[in-house]
C-alpha cells in the first residue's frame, strides 16, 4: 500500500480524528452487553500508538442502522466507550452528539481520547436518496431526485468539515466502511490534511492487496452465503484470477441450476440462471477450475429452532427431490473441497458452506474451515474475508491458525471486485 499510515507524521501534541470500525454486535435483551469485541481490539495497536507518541484522540464510529433519524437507544455507541475504557486503562470521554463535541475535544490534553455518538444518527452521513421508494410511497422526479441528492451533498460536506474541525489530521483505520464515501469515512478528508491509514487499514490492504494482485499460486476462491446476486461483480473478478473457484452455500443451487440439475425447493434466484450459465462458460474458457458441491444435507423446511430438531435432515446426492431444500453441503463435497485446498499456497474466503449457526447443519461449513487452517500451517497465506465466515472461523476456534481474519464483509468484497475504496482513495499517497 502507498498510502502514508500514521507513522509517517508527527504525532506529539496533535489530535488525530480517527474513523474505527465499532459496530459489534450487542446483545438482544437491551442490556447493550457487546457479544463479540472483536472490531474494538483490532483499533487498538492505532488508538494505543497515538497516546504513546503523545497525541489525543477524537473516535468516530457508527453502529447498526439508524438511518439518520436521530438518536435510538438501541443504537448507542455509549456502551462502547465504556469496553473501550476497560481496555486501555484510562476514561475514555464520551460526547453524546457528534456534531456538538467542541468542548470535549477542545479540552483533550495529549494522552486523551473521547469518542464521538454513532455518527450515523445523522442522515448528512451517508447522505442517501431513494428516487421510489414504495413503503413510503415516495416516487421522485428525476429533477426533485437531483434536487435532493445536491442538497444531501451540501449536508454532507458540512457535516465532514465539522467533524475535520475537530482535529489536527485524520487517520481512516475502519476498513469495514472503507467502502462507503460516508462524511466521516472519505468526505472529512477534503477538509483535514494529512489525511493517513491506521494500522488496520494498512494490514487489510496489504493481506487483501497482495491476493488480488500478486498471488502465490494455486490461488483458490471459496465464496458461499445466500444470494449469487449479492456476489455477481465478484464471481467474475476472481474468473480473472484464480486457479480454482469453491462455490458453496446458498447461492451453490443458482449454479446447480444452471446446470441443470433439480434443485427442490432450495434458495434460488432464477433471474440470475443464465449469468451462472455464462460463468461457468467463463471459467471453462480461462481453464479455471469451478468447484460445487456433489452432495448436500437436505430439509424438508427451515428449521425454526436453535437445535434444528423440528425438521427432517438426510443426505443427497445428485438432484434434490422435490419439497426438500438443501441447507448444507454433504461429506462428499467437505473431501472435494478439502482436495482442492491441498497445495493452495494463497486461499481467500467469504461465505459459509450453509446454515452453520444451527449445529446440525454445521458440519460443511466447519469441514471445510479445518481444510483453510492447514493453508497457514502449510507455507500458504489464507485469508477469512469477512462476515458470517469471520463467524463461523471463531466458532470453530480456528481463527488464530488464518493468515489474516478480515473485519470487513462488503468491503474486502468489493476490493477482491477490484473497486476503488473511497475510504482508502481519500487517503495521502506516501
Amino acid at each position: 500500500m502507498n498510502k502514508k499510515t500514521l507513522r509517517d507524521v508527527d504525532l506529539k501534541g496533535k489530535r488525530v480524528v480517527m474513523r474505527v470500525d465499532f459496530n459489534v454486535p450487542m446483545a438482544k435483551d437491551g442490556s447493550g452487553k457487546i457479544t463479540d469485541d472483536t472490531r474494538i481490539v483490532a483499533a487498538l495497536p492505532s488508538i494505543k500508538y497515538v497516546l504513546e507518541q503523545g497525541g489525543s484522540l477524537v473516535l468516530m464510529s457508527h453502529l447498526g442502522r439508524p438511518k439518520g433519524k436521530g438518536f435510538e437507544p438501541e443504537f448507542t455507541l455509549k456502551p462502547v466507550s465504556e469496553a473501550l475504557s476497560a481496555k486501555l486503562g484510562l476514561e475514555v470521554k464520551f460526547v453524546p452528539d457528534c456534531m456538538a463535541a467542541d468542548e470535549v475535544v477542545n479540552a483533550l490534553k495529549p494522552g486523551e481520547v473521547a469518542l464521538l455518538e454513532n455518527t450515523r444518527f445523522y442522515k448528512a452521513e451517508d447522505g442517501k436518496v431513494k428516487k421510489d421508494d414504495e413503503k413510503k410511497g415516495i416516487h421522485l422526479t428525476e429533477e426533485e431526485y437531483q434536487q435532493k441528492k445536491a442538497e444531501l451533498k451540501t449536508k454532507r460536506q458540512e457535516m465532514a468539515k465539522k467533524l475535520a474541525s475537530y482535529g489536527d489530521l485524520y487517520c481512516n483505520d475502519a476498513f469495514g466502511t472503507a467502502h462507503r464515501a460516508h462524511a466521516s469515512t472519505a468526505v472529512i478528508a477534503d477538509y483535514l490534511k494529512p489525511a493517513v491509514s491506521g494500522f488496520l487499514l494498512e494490514k487489510e490492504i496489504q493481506f487483501l492487496g497482495d491476493a488480488v494482485e500478486n498471488p502465490v499460486r494455486p490461488f483458490v476462491a471459496i465464496l458461499g452465503g445466500a444470494k449469487v446476486s449479492d456476489k455477481l461483480a465478484v464471481v467474475k473478478a476472481l474468473l480473472a484470477k484464480v486457479d480454482t473457484l469453491i462455490i458453496g452455500g446458498g447461492m451453490a443451487y443458482t449454479f446447480k441450476k444452471a446446470q441443470g440439475m433439480k434443485i427442490g425447493n432450495s434458495l434460488c434466484e432464477d433471474e440470475q440462471v443464465a449469468y451462472c450459465k455464462d460463468m461457468l462458460d467463463e471459467a471453462e474458457k480461462k481453464g479455471v477450475k469451478i468447484l460445487l458441491p456433489v452432495d448436500n444435507l437436505i430439509a424438508d423446511k427451515f428449521p425454526e429452532t436453535k437445535d434444528a430438531s423440528d425438521i427432517q435432515i438426510k443426505e443427497c446426492e445428485g438432484d434434490i427431490p422435490d419439497g426438500w431444500m438443501g441447507l448444507d453441503i454433504g461429506p462428499k463435497s467437505v473431501a472435494l473441497f478439502s482436495d482442492a485446498l491441498k497445495g493452495a499456497k494463497t486461499v481467500v474466503w467469504n461465505g459459509p458452506m450453509g446454515c452453520f449457526e444451527f449445529a446440525p447443519l454445521s458440519k460443511g461449513t466447519y469441514g471445510v474451515c479445518d481444510a483453510v487452517a492447514t493453508v497457514k500451517a502449510n507455507g500458504g497465506v489464507s485469508i477469512i474475508g469477512g462476515g458470517d465466515s469471520v463467524s463461523a472461523v471463531k466458532k470453530s476456534g480456528k481463527a488464530g491458525e488464518m493468515s489474516h481474519v478480515s473485519t470487513g464483509g462488503g468491503a474486502s468484497l468489493e476490493f477482491l471486485e477490484g473497486k476503488v475504496l473511497p475510504g482508502v482513495a481519500c487517503l495521502d499517497e506516501k
